[in-house]
């Protein structure tokens, strides 16, 4: 049950402007303040250029539902899992690994409005500023894999492989800080 997952401890910046933050009741929006501790998130890799995003301070995941709203989540479930891209101006776009458009296959996207507030995730256009984060890495930590938990009828079962559950805890808490070496 030893850390084995090297993620960072950052922050968001959306290209609207304001810095994503998770508020202790788990509400998501944007906020110009950079020095508050509800703007740091843990980005945790859970699969090849898939990341889980949980805040630092309440411990919780970012999930995004089948309607395309951005919901907190205490366990890590199918839900939580984003893909992470790098998109043009090394600007990074998170999108939804479960849910897409029915018809066009278009990814749903997590994003901040003009308002800084959160936007469905079929709302948002990868192209527009809106889903533009920039991280901004301010440690790397290790952290224990997530298990999946089985979320019941919420999650659509065609073509998704059930997985062993793990005897590891499900909500992480942050990780262990990685010693830097002061030698260059």
């Amino acid at each position: 049950s030893d850390p084995q997952l090297k993620g960072i401890v950052t922050r968001l910046y959306c290209r609207q402007g304001y810095y994503l933050q998770m508020h202790p009741d788990g509400a998501l929006d944007g906020t110009k303040d950079d020095s508050t501790n509800s703007t740091l998130f843990n980005l945790i890799p859970v699969g090849l250029r898939v990341v889980a995003i949980q805040g630092v301070k309440t411990g919780l995941y970012i999930a995004m539902n089948g309607e395309g709203y951005l919901y907190p989540s205490e366990l890590f479930t199918p839900e939580c899992k984003f893909k992470e891209s790098v998109f043009e101006n090394y600007y990074v776009i998170y999108s939804s690994m479960l849910y897409r458009q029915q018809e066009s296959g278009r990814a749903w996207f997590l994003g901040l409005n003009k308002e800084g507030q959160a936007m469905k995730g079929n709302r948002v256009k990868k192209t527009k500023p809106a889903a533009h984060f920039l991280p901004k890495p301010l440690e790397v930590a290790m952290y224990r894999e997530p298990s999946l938990h089985d979320v019941g009828e919420t999650v659509p079962k065609a073509g998704v492989t059930p997985s062993k559950s793990t005897s590891v805890s499900a909500i992480m808490n942050g990780g262990k800080p990685v010693n830097k070496s002061k030698t260059t």
